[in-house]
């Protein structure tokens, strides 16, 4: 069979891949598809969208057991886990089949089956049901096949008492207990959803503190709402084995020196995820490779020249939000535009537990550690009239700034909706805006936002309600 011909051929189609094709597509470029499962990737299907609305259910959930700080009464709740899955499943279905729309309207070929590269613009497609190969010929491929859960040594991911996030999205029925290996976002996020609908949860963390990347002073007021929920954390605790039992999993740790074992119903493995690489092609072809990742050009271009990688098999930060826009940079390089690039300072961190954690740029000890003579401003939501009328006064907005120029250096939030606050300080990124201008552009009033203002005008020791 003759092989077809396209100017682009993607390999996955997650927010990198989808994306990387619209983009090729709009400028004027023949593009191609190759998907082995559902349009969406890893996010759209079993990720970012079906957690946040899991996440949504126990934030709806949180509130009903607070009924009584609003004045209302609610007798015999009951609630019914099965549902919120399916509701989760049924976002995910309407957002993939938004995908195939997309690619519909733009005359993107979509190609079922596993995509291997066979050589310097060849793409073999192999059916998931079987049958014969086809070769897909392209100037230009786009390889954005994401990344996969890892484990840890001596753990073994059965799918069943030992569980990764994947599995994790597919239960209908909560276990009563849980041990969450991994504090991240993932692991963090999956606790705020178990522990709303009364699983007793445990996590355990290698590092000092929740989301280590983050912050310090954020990590330490997600710890305390933690507490609070009564979640548990064990921080500074390696785990050298999860052994399934009859009915439960036995976890052995080490924390600060002290052998402890721990038991539940299910542990969950979530210590990050690692590129999906196997059966691409890409040793024999000569892609270089690093620490496990492809390793690309500013232009996403590989070691093999008209070979594109992007997203989370190109290295961190493993966000769909970097992965869109890198596709974007690749479009645009294989068509043979200027590219902005991505700047990972510029890319927001964001954790959709209750209360949210988002971020962009440098902690407070990484300004520091660089040597850069900051100022920090701080304003807590329990001064903000619109989160006392919300009834969520946890958490605060943190700008980290030169101290001699102004120059917003990070910004870290906690609190509700901080994943939304956060893209003011993207835009603000982008136009390289101070902490003087933020602070002296006018926010409505009441409104979460007026915490960034706030924050921004402490910086510079003009804080108004403080």
């Amino acid at each position: 069979m003759a092989a077809e011909r396209f100017d682009v051929v993607v390999v996955g189609s997650g927010p990198g891949g989808y994306v990387g094709a619209i983009r090729a597509a709009q400028l004027g470029l023949r593009t191609a598809v190759v998907e082995a499962e559902r349009p969406g990737g890893v996010c759209l299907n079993w990720g970012c969208i079906p957690t946040k609305a899991l996440l949504r259910n126990a934030e709806v959930l949180q509130l009903f057991h607070r009924a009584a700080e609003f004045g209302i009464t609610v007798d015999n709740l009951r609630v019914d886990y099965a549902v919120a899955h399916r509701r989760s499943r049924q976002v995910a279905d309407r957002m993939s089949k938004g995908v195939e729309y997309l690619f519909r309207k733009n005359k993107i070929a979509l190609v079922p089956g596993r995509g291997e590269l066979a050589g310097p613009g060849a793409v073999r497609v192999h059916p998931e049901e079987g049958g014969s190969p086809r070769t897909l010929e392209a100037r230009a491929v786009m390889v954005a096949t994401g990344a996969e859960p890892r484990s840890l040594p001596g753990i073994t991911i059965d799918g069943e008492h030992v569980i990764s996030s994947d599995e994790a999205l597919r239960l209908e029925r909560l276990p009563k207990s849980v041990i969450i290996i991994g504090a991240g976002a993932v692991g963090v996020e999956f606790a705020d959803v178990f522990a709303a609908y009364g699983v007793e949860v445990t996590v355990v963390e290698a590092l000092p503190r929740l989301l280590p990347i983050e912050d310090e002073e954020i990590s330490r007021g997600l710890q305390r709402s933690f507490d609070k929920r009564k979640i548990g954390v064990r921080t500074g605790a390696t785990v050298f084995g999860a052994k399934p039992n009859r009915t439960t999993v036995s976890v052995e740790i080490d924390q600060e020196g002290k052998a402890a074992r721990l038991s539940a119903e299910c542990v969950l493995v979530a210590v990050g995820r690692g590129a999906k690489t196997r059966g691409l092609g890409l040793e024999t072809l000569g892609v270089a490779m690093e620490r496990g990742f492809v390793k690309v050009t500013p232009r996403l271009e590989t070691s093999v020249t008209g070979v594109y990688a992007i997203g989370d098999v190109a290295g961190p930060p493993l966000l769909a939000h970097k992965a869109s826009a890198e596709g974007i940079t690749a479009a645009e390089a294989i068509a043979g535009h200027a590219t902005r690039g991505v700047d990972p300072r510029a890319v927001p961190n964001c954790t959709y537990c209750h209360p949210q954690v988002a971020s962009l740029g440098l902690t407070e000890a990484q300004a520091r550690q660089e040597g850069h003579a900051i100022r920090v401003g701080r304003y807590h939501f329990q001064a903000n009239g619109k989160a006392q009328a919300l009834a969520e006064p946890e958490g605060l907005v943190k700008i980290v700034a030169a101290a001699e120029t102004g120059e917003i250096l990070g910004v870290h939030i906690l609190g509700a909706e901080a994943t939304e606050l956060i893209a003011e300080f993207g835009l603000g990124k982008t136009l390289e805006a101070t902490v003087e201008e933020v602070g002296h552009t006018i926010h409505a009033h009441p409104t979460m936002a007026e915490a960034v203002m706030e924050a921004a005008l402490d910086a510079m020791g003009q804080a108004i309600h403080l």
